[in-house]
């Protein structure tokens, strides 16, 4: 994204870098990042009249519980190919690079959203690999683990990014997803992993649980591929010495009453 530019000409970085505050991030605090205030004035990046500040000026909560997990857990990303996927100004990527990751990657829609997350990554001191643009619809990166913070706040979005974590887990990439019980993520797919108190965009600076989870497979598609039949009637998964078991015990008086063995 080097040279990018705005439609009003601003470079964003640029710009960034002069209208924001360097601050440490609230419970990440071994990490500073580029923060709006009241006279950022970011909203002149978008280009558009709608003056509050940009999604990326902020730590969302399913962000900040990823980050300090990574740092709190670095055997979990150390070594590791890893995609910040919807990655804002970058805290769950920095993370993970200052927690030892081989390779980051961070992906994001919003070409601002890069620029800060280049002038984040810089003032930490790591390398990440940006990546403009909508990659949920393609086959995912050559990484070993893809962390999510805040996608599932829409119905819409949420499917599109659960298609494409579903693509992850069969390509053999492990997901992590951060996320404070927002009311469109897919908890039935989910292994609570760590939970965390932080504070939230929206909500005043006022803590909310957030919980890093691991992305599960379907339950119908794992438990079959681990041999589990579906009983029809009842929706049940049920093992196949159990199924045989209950036929049995369903078929043996109809036989004795057939053979008058009773």
């Amino acid at each position: 994204m080097a040279g990018h530019r705005t439609g009003g000409g601003l470079d964003p970085a640029a710009f960034i870098r002069a209208n924001t505050h360097v601050r440490s991030v609230a419970g990440v605090p071994e990490i500073r990042i580029h923060t709006a205030h009241a006279a950022s004035g970011l909203w002149r990046l978008a280009g558009i009249e709608d003056r509050s500040s940009p999604y990326w000026a902020y730590a969302w909560a399913g962000g900040l519980a990823l980050a300090r997990y990574f740092l709190e857990e670095p055997g979990r990303v150390a070594g590791r190919r890893l995609l910040d996927l919807g990655c804002g100004s970058g805290l769950v990527g920095i993370a993970a690079a200052r927690a030892g990751a081989a390779v980051v990657m961070a992906a994001d829609t919003d070409a601002n959203a890069i620029a800060a997350l280049n002038v984040n990554a810089a003032l930490n001191g790591v390398e990440i690999t940006a990546i403009h643009g909508d990659i949920i619809g393609r086959l995912p990166p050559a990484v070993d683990l893809v962390a999510v913070g805040d996608l599932f706040y829409e119905h819409g979005l949420g499917r599109r990014v659960s298609a494409f974590l579903d693509r992850c887990l069969a390509a053999g990439i492990a997901v992590l997803v951060g996320d404070p019980y927002r009311a469109f993520l897919p908890r039935h797919r989910l292994r609570l992993v760590a939970e965390y108190r932080v504070a939230d965009f929206g909500t005043a600076g006022s803590d909310v649980p957030a919980g890093v989870f691991a992305w599960q497979a379907e339950e119908r598609g794992r438990l079959k591929k681990e041999g589990w039949p579906t009983n029809r009637l009842s929706g049940r998964f049920q093992p196949a010495r159990q199924r045989k078991r209950m036929v049995g015990n369903v078929l043996r008086p109809v036989l004795c009453q057939l053979l008058d063995l009773r």
